[in-house]
């Protein structure tokens, strides 16, 4: 992983402070350290092939084109308001509230069914970040847990795992939304509490489903969710100033945040700088 120059996309507001963190993190060794991180724009990429790509939502497909068009509509008014820099942050929390709970509701209304999430899947424009599925491995291989909270949908987010890796990886958890399926294989409902992008928080750890038990691997899982809140080190990455509220919860003693700054960066920037401990522009890839 060395050897990648990331300084033409990378800020970092205060070099002492970012130094300091990763000495300790590294005398604490790798058994106090955890990494929370979001999915959708910081686990996957923003743009691919010149052309946006795809979430863990707009990536479905429920085989009904009213519903899918309603959806779009939703996603054309609300997602210039999340990346808005002047709506106050509970004010924002209420519109993002109402988008993920119409959207959801959308989803059931139109007869959503398992097959089509594996067919949209198969279909999508989604692509991980140059270097995560690396990460996952070396982090894989030094029993360092994996905690990938997401606003968007945990069946989805399996399935890319299966179609896109091929894989699983025993370290790792999922928080997410979680769909439930009748006997025939037809949305009718959500699990627990609804996730959306300004809410994401520890407090959620209990939702935290291991990705194994969904992809079949017989490895059990690193550390149960007690264990994984000893980890006192955090390593949290996002895309939003809502994912640092990830490690919200747990009591960390030391934490580097690393935000993805995807869109709208010229505005963005002054904001994500000061709340990031480092900031990475423009699709770039997790080497560091």
């Amino acid at each position: 992983m060395e050897g990648h120059d990331l300084s033409n996309v990378s800020v970092v507001d205060n070099v002492l402070s970012l130094q300091n963190k990763i000495a300790a993190i590294r005398r604490a060794g790798p058994s106090k350290l955890q990494v929370i991180a979001d999915f959708d724009g910081t686990l996957t990429k923003y743009m691919v092939n010149g052309r946006r790509g795809q979430s863990s939502h707009s990536l479905l497909r429920q085989g009904n084109p009213e519903f899918d068009a309603k959806r779009k509509a939703l996603y054309e008014y609300y997602h210039p308001l999340e990346f808005s820099p002047t709506i106050p942050i509970q004010e924002k929390t209420k519109l993002m509230e109402e988008w993920w709970g119409k959207t959801h509701n959308l989803l059931i209304e139109g007869g959503l069914t398992y097959d089509a999430i594996g067919e949209s899947v198969a279909d999508s424009a989604i692509t991980f970040r140059e270097g995560v599925v690396e990460l996952f491995e070396f982090l894989e291989e030094r029993d360092i847990p994996v905690l990938i909270f997401s606003a968007g949908l945990a069946d989805i987010i399996e399935e890319v795992l299966r179609q896109k890796v091929h894989r699983c990886f025993r370290n790792v958890k999922i928080v997410s939304n979680r769909m439930i399926f009748d006997d025939d294989g037809r949305l009718i409902s959500f699990k627990g509490k609804l996730i959306h992008s300004l809410n994401k928080n520890e407090h959620a750890l209990d939702m935290a489903a291991p990705v194994h038990e969904h992809l079949g691997d017989v490895d059990g899982v690193i550390d149960d969710n007690a264990s994984v809140k000893k980890r006192t080190n955090v390593l949290l990455l996002g895309d939003h100033l809502g994912d640092l509220g990830m490690s919200d919860g747990l009591e960390y003693e030391t934490r580097i945040s690393v935000g993805f700054l995807n869109d709208n960066i010229e505005n963005n920037l002054a904001s994500y700088r000061k709340a990031f401990d480092v900031v990475y522009l423009n699709d770039a890839p997790v080497w560091v």
